[in-house]
């Protein structure tokens, strides 16, 4: 056991970030650069799942496949992780763990997504766990299913060291065995979260994380979760409303005269004519006679419009 609170003593917990996915449905981003990789408010989601579980987890391992010859190196320059390399083909949420059960070496594991954005205190949510139950952080408190937001989960060793280094999901290797049952408990999750698996969800995440991070319009927003199919209008306009402030990156350049509202400007990017609602990656332009107006301007070649 490797800590107490209130009493309760919490078992030892290492935190696994998945990061091997192929990220179709976010194409043509996903053509440049894997989805971890893809930055949200100017850091990468790889990074940003590695911050979010290294205060609960002093011990953490990605796993790669997709897109691994950008990612490995990344994630190596960190030096704070542990790479977990698969070689043939991508194995799953749960093929994931697998692969990794002697990393793992006794230890209970808190699982995360790499593809999503999100501001959980995951602290709170592995203090007092009591290291025999599986427990899920869910966006709402709806019943757990298959189609349920997961932001986060925990699970013991003695569900992690069953299952194979072989392509298989969670889902179907151990939740779902388990709902409805004592062996499994969920808590409800009412912040931010965006699953960034299209154009349109990965912009608002954007949107919403310079909107926060500014603190511009604080007392307008809305927790927003946008986690299924569709999304609708609801948060899109919650997200429009609230304004928002713009994030540029110290390296960028916006000429005199130029504009750039609710937008997140990257590393050495420079902006002559007028930005909204955008987000524009390192290096990229916008030329003094263009507009950009809910758009992800990710290369010279590289320009999406979200509608």
């Amino acid at each position: 056991m490797a800590a107490s609170v209130s009493g309760v003593a919490t078992p030892t917990v290492a935190a696994i970030v998945l990061a091997a996915g192929e990220g179709v449905r976010l194409r043509p981003l996903t053509l440049l650069r894997p989805k971890p990789l893809c930055p949200v408010a100017n850091r990468t989601l790889v990074d940003l799942a590695i911050d979010r579980v290294l205060p609960a987890c002093g011990s953490v391992a990605v796993n790669v496949h997709h897109g691994r010859d950008q990612l490995e190196p990344h994630l190596l320059e960190r030096g704070d992780v542990w790479v977990s390399v698969e070689e043939a083909r991508a194995l799953g949420t749960a093929g994931a763990l697998g692969l990794l059960r002697d990393w793992l070496d006794g230890r209970g594991v808190l699982v995360v997504n790499a593809d999503s954005w999100s501001l959980p205190d995951l602290t709170t949510f592995v203090a007092g766990w009591d290291g025999e139950r599986v427990r899920m952080l869910l966006v709402g408190d709806d019943p757990f299913g298959p189609r349920s937001a997961v932001v986060a989960s925990l699970l013991p060793w003695a569900e992690a060291v069953r299952l194979e280094p072989v392509p298989s999901g969670l889902w179907e290797a151990c939740w779902r065995d388990l709902v409805g049952t004592d062996a499994i408990e969920t808590v409800a999750y009412d912040g931010p979260f965006v699953d960034c698996g299209t154009p349109a969800r990965y912009l608002e995440a954007n949107r919403w994380a310079a909107a926060l991070a500014t603190g511009s319009s604080a007392g307008a927003l809305q927790p927003m979760n946008t986690a299924g199919a569709g999304g609708g209008a609801g948060p899109t306009d919650r997200a429009r409303r609230a304004g928002g402030g713009s994030l540029i990156d110290p390296t960028a350049v916006v000429e005199p005269g130029a504009s750039v509202v609710s937008s997140v400007i990257g590393p050495g990017a420079t902006v002559a004519g007028r930005v909204r609602d955008s987000v524009l990656w390192a290096g990229t332009t916008v030329h003094r006679s263009e507009t950009l107006d809910r758009a992800i301007r990710a290369g010279a070649r590289t320009t999406i419009l979200v509608r």
